[in-house]
């Protein structure tokens, strides 16, 4: 319950829910106490006046005297009619309450794990793969609200239900009520037993579920990779072993599923036989009535439920227990970059400097860059060149301060960047990842995502300053266009023209862009060049690049070798220095001529 302890604010917050859901559940087994009571009247009149029934044989009082007993009987018959209509009654509302409760808070928690999530930083997505935390904030947060609804329900309708049944029955013999119920706790830990085994069972069969899941979804996204390399049949055989597992182990499940209710029904029927038995004893002696020997039946059957959910509700703690568990794990996680929205917004001018910026990763201890020093005033613009692997796309995550650095300071307009509002500093930035992504929507709004309610005629601007814009209109639905998980639909050319519309539509301060022109034709690479060169030339541009781009000046160019400047000057001061930027610059010139 340490685990679980961590909820009890929710219940805090539901408080007045929680105790009017307690009084729903007292006042509804109150009115169902009360019908085996009534039938027990209406038995024992039966019994005593069929006696004298038989000695009014013959006299007119035997009709008068069963008209009675019909119209008391029916009268009897009424109370239970009624007093079930108000049970049920009251325990519509009882779950109306409690279960309502349950889901409110349900909602509650997965608004807060995802807000949390958004919170952490990316090197704790690195970390964790998205199937895990889907699962902690879907099927983990299912278990809980089990605990949540079902569990408290059942555990505070046992407690309210059992103290008010045995009360009754011990009011009429304590004796006959300790045979009555011997068998009740052999029901419930047998009934535990088997709700263990099924749980475990239950556990592999989703585990297994996700295996099926995952390679269904990795066949389903890499479906071009499985057909080029016609692996279809492989894939299938794999599959099919996979969903044979599945079948191995819910065939398991049920036979175990299978010996639940059989073993209820023995239990139940051992404690009805011992009942009857030993009452039927008593009602010799003349101790109870036989209208007690039914109200006590009624009572064990009106306890079986509950006493067998036991085993159920300990169960369905554990499976929130473990759950919760894995829920707090990410919960207690602090993010590395603190969202502080107490920090005054200022006006973001576009000034830069790195001075001795050095930075490890953390997970893998790697040091991406060392030492790198530079500064670009508003308006100037940057290219940074390098090999695969050298820190450029570290620069850009330190740049929108996706990390913090290891070592030296990265300041924005003369301003530590870690003093500046994080949410407005990076509305501030236009930024274009490498690993383009796209949401599973319509272009319109995957554009739209860069500024909020932006009309029509601004979206379709800042897609032709993309050089996307013939692109879309040549599709079926145009900008209304869904282009699928990803952007699968599109070309990578158009993916990340679709992102350079999206980040420019904001109108940053700063641009930011991390060789996203890798996957366009000269042609179009023209357009996007002399798009930044004359409408962005009041704003500060880094590019990260493995290409030399002619149409656009740069006032400075940095190249990276193995996380450090290597060589660091203008277009001409490179070219006469004849190391590794002079090498791709002939080496693209020459493809050039070639072509």
């Amino acid at each position: 319950m340490k685990e679980l302890g961590y909820l009890n604010k929710f219940f805090r917050k539901y408080r007045w829910r929680f105790l009017l859901g307690i009084l729903f559940v007292s006042v509804s087994n109150y009115f169902r106490v009360l019908q085996p009571q009534i039938i027990r009247y209406s038995l024992d009149l039966v019994v005593e006046n069929v006696s004298v029934f038989g000695l009014y044989e013959g006299f007119e009082l035997q009709s008068t005297l069963l008209s009675r007993i019909g119209r008391t009987l029916l009268f009897f018959m009424g109370m239970v009619i009624a007093f079930a209509l108000l049970m049920g009654f009251f325990m519509y509302f009882m779950r109306q309450t409690l279960i309502v409760m349950s889901r409110m808070i349900e909602y509650d928690l997965r608004n807060e794990i995802y807000e949390h999530y958004e919170k952490l930083s990316l090197a704790f997505y690195k970390r964790n793969n998205t199937g895990d935390l889907m699962a902690r904030i879907t099927e983990d947060v299912n278990h809980v609200r089990m605990y949540l609804g079902p569990a408290v329900m059942y555990t505070v309708n046992l407690t309210v239900l059992c103290a008010m049944v045995i009360y009754s029955m011990v009011q009429v013999s304590p004796i006959l009520t300790f045979y009555a119920l011997l068998p009740l706790p052999v029901l419930s830990f047998s009934i535990y037993y088997v709700t263990s085994i099924i749980n475990k069972k239950s556990e592999k069969i989703q585990a297994q579920l996700s295996v099926l899941n995952s390679l269904s979804q990795e066949v389903y996204s890499g479906i071009r990779v499985v057909k080029s390399y016609g692996q279809e049949k492989a894939m299938g055989v794999f599959f099919g072993n996979e969903t044979e597992k599945f079948k191995e182990k819910s065939l398991e499940l049920a036979k175990v599923e299978a010996y639940f209710r059989p073993l209820m029904l023995l239990l139940i029927g051992v404690s009805t036989i011992i009942t009857i038995y030993v009452g039927g004893i008593f009602v010799l002696n003349g101790e109870i009535s036989t209208g007690n020997i039914a109200e006590f039946v009624i009572y064990i059957n009106m306890l079986t439920w509950p006493v067998t959910s036991i085993g159920w509700v300990a169960s369905i703690i554990q499976r929130a227990a473990a759950s919760q568990k894995r829920i707090n794990e990410f919960l207690m996680t602090k993010p590395d970059i603190i969202h502080d929205e107490s920090i005054p917004k200022t006006n973001i001018e576009g000034d830069i400097e790195f001075s001795g910026v050095s930075f490890t990763y953390p997970d893998t201890g790697i040091k991406a860059i060392d030492n790198i020093s530079f500064r670009l005033k508003k308006g100037e613009r940057m290219a940074i060149v390098g090999r695969t692997g050298s820190g450029k796309t570290t620069i850009a995550d330190l740049l929108v301060r996706m990390y913090d650095v290891s070592e030296g300071n990265i300041k924005i307009d003369d301003q530590k960047i870690t003093d500046h509002n994080l949410t407005h500093f990076r509305k501030s930035i236009g930024y274009v990842p490498q690993d383009v992504f796209l949401f599973s929507d319509s272009i319109y709004r995957n554009i739209s995502f860069g500024q909020k309610n932006a009309s029509k005629e601004r979206i379709h601007k800042y897609a032709k300053n993309a050089a996307v814009y013939e692109d879309i209109m040549g599709l079926q639905q145009q900008f209304d266009t869904v282009i699928g998980e990803r952007g699968v639909t599109l070309s990578g050319g158009q993916k990340q023209r679709i992102s350079i519309a999206r980040a420019l539509i904001k109108d940053p301060d700063i641009i930011l862009l991390d060789d996203c022109l890798s996957a366009v034709d000269t042609k179009t690479e023209a357009k996007i060049t002399n798009f930044l060169n004359k409408e962005c030339s009041d704003k500060t541009t880094i590019i990260i690049t493995h290409r030399l781009y002619a149409a656009l000046k740069f006032d400075k160019i940095i190249v990276l070798h193995e996380g450090k400047i290597a060589e660091e000057g203008t277009h001409e001061e490179l070219i006469k220095m004849n190391g590794y930027y002079n090498e791709i610059y002939e080496k693209q010139r020459m493809e050039e001529i070639e072509k």
